[in-house]
């Protein structure tokens, strides 16, 4: 688990469109991540 201040390791994850992205093409900014049901449920 993280805590407040960690540094975040290196993942690899598909995006909306279903391209490879990893952590490290965003080095240097502020990363949101954001976490939904896969039902595509509101809320």
């Amino acid at each position: 688990m993280l805590n407040v201040g960690d540094i975040a390791p290196d993942f690899r994850i598909p995006d909306h469109m279903g391209r490879t992205v990893s952590l490290a093409h965003f080095r240097g900014k502020t990363v949101v991540l954001w976490f939904y049901p896969k039902a595509d449920t509101p809320g």
